[in-house]
């Protein structure tokens, strides 16, 4: 069997995109509220920031790259077809996983309020990512050629970034379920709408087709270097125009174009940072790629520990929470992002040496909380 060709610099930027999350929860649920408001914080704030954009870059960059030459086999609809497609609804299924306060339809339905119940249908980033995934892995097949399809994504990139400041001022719930409603802005508290983190998505996959080309050219140094150069440039407008154009109620504002191309000139330049980082030091293992390769797993475990009521219907959140200084939120990070590298390290291990036995373990577990998810009193 041929081995899997593994691009560094990818799980590096996406282990480093998690290693950080795992900061802003902590930060964000322990620290105490005064020490929000310091200029230190807001700066902190900023950098933290960048982290989603990254997450959703690296997964629509990660997922073309995943693909290619495996076009006509998914057009086969056999094993690999389905694979792709089952990878990509077990990322949802986590989603409104993270969502659920009980592993019971019926009881949530009846015995929950409607604010449980909308916070439960919130579209959280593993939802846009598994979506846009979705979009993507479908729209592939439909197209013929890779030159169409890339054309395809980059209008359909172009059209969520300009569309998005109209689509965040209609109210969707008028005429739609709010299950629905939600996937388009924030009205009932979504935190990641398609409308504009999707476009991030698909920026990582139009950016990812040109860097396969790059690199069957064997250009891939100078794509790099072009890539950071543009990264830089968009942050650097970005950060002109926000500053000395635009008044404070503007810079806030997350669906306008000028958000989303500083942002994208950020995650540019972290990529093409990572890149040279891994040409450098000729990175073969490290913990941060352990990380970055067993992202859904990273991501929803340490959400889990968290914020779920995991004793005396208490969470970590609820009974710390906004209770801790800058010390002790540095050694919450420390001590659980050094529990969640140990647990992506064996996780991986584990993977790579019972491959079969894992992928049925992950299967039967996922089936079993659905199916008691759907029949459970």
């Amino acid at each position: 069997m041929k081995e899997k060709v593994r691009f560094i610099f990818v799980d590096l930027l996406r282990g480093w995109a998690l290693l950080v999350m795992i900061e802003v929860h902590i930060f964000n649920v322990l620290l105490l509220p005064a020490m929000k408001e310091t200029p230190w914080f807001k700066a902190l704030n900023f950098v933290n920031g960048l982290v989603a954009p990254s997450f959703l870059f690296i997964s629509g960059f990660a997922f073309v790259l995943s693909t290619r030459g495996k076009t006509e086999d998914l057009r086969k609809f056999d094993y690999t077809f389905w694979k792709k497609l089952g990878r990509i609804l077990l990322i949802i299924i986590a989603g409104y996983s993270l969502h659920l306060p009980i592993l019971s339809l019926r009881r949530l339905m009846h015995f929950y309020s409607q604010d449980v119940l909308i916070s439960f249908y919130n579209v959280d980033i593993l939802q846009c990512i598994g979506f846009g995934l979705l979009f993507l892995f479908l729209t592939r097949l439909l197209f013929k050629t890779d030159k169409s399809y890339n054309i395809f994504l980059i209008a359909f990139t172009a059209a969520i970034i300009l569309f998005s400041p109209l689509v965040w001022q209609t109210d969707f719930s008028k005429f739609m379920a709010i299950p629905i409603a939600n996937y388009f802005n924030s009205d009932n508290g979504s935190f990641f709408p398609l409308f504009p983190w999707l476009g991030f998505l698909f920026a990582g996959a139009v950016a990812s087709k040109y860097y396969i080309e790059a690199r069957e050219k064997n250009l891939e140094k100078k794509f790099i270097v072009v890539l950071t150069i543009i990264g830089i440039s968009l942050a650097l407008l970005g950060h002109i125009l926000l500053t000395f154009i635009f008044d404070f109620p503007y810079q806030i504002v997350r669906p306008n174009p000028i958000f989303f191309f500083q942002r994208l000139g950020y995650v540019f330049f972290l990529l093409g940072l990572c890149w040279y980082y891994a040409e450098a030091r000729k990175t073969k293992a490290s913990f941060v790629l352990d990380v970055g390769r067993e992202s859904l797993i990273v991501y929803w475990l340490h959400l889990q520990l968290i914020y779920r009521r995991l004793w005396n219907d208490q969470s970590f959140a609820s009974v710390f929470g906004d209770k801790a200084g800058v010390i002790e939120s540095l050694a919450a990070t420390l001590i659980l992002a050094v529990l969640m590298i140990a647990i992506a390290k064996f996780w991986g291990n584990f993977k790579k040496n019972h491959r079969p036995l894992a992928a049925n373990l992950t299967l039967g577990l996922v089936s079993a909380c659905i199916i008691i998810f759907l029949i459970g009193f």
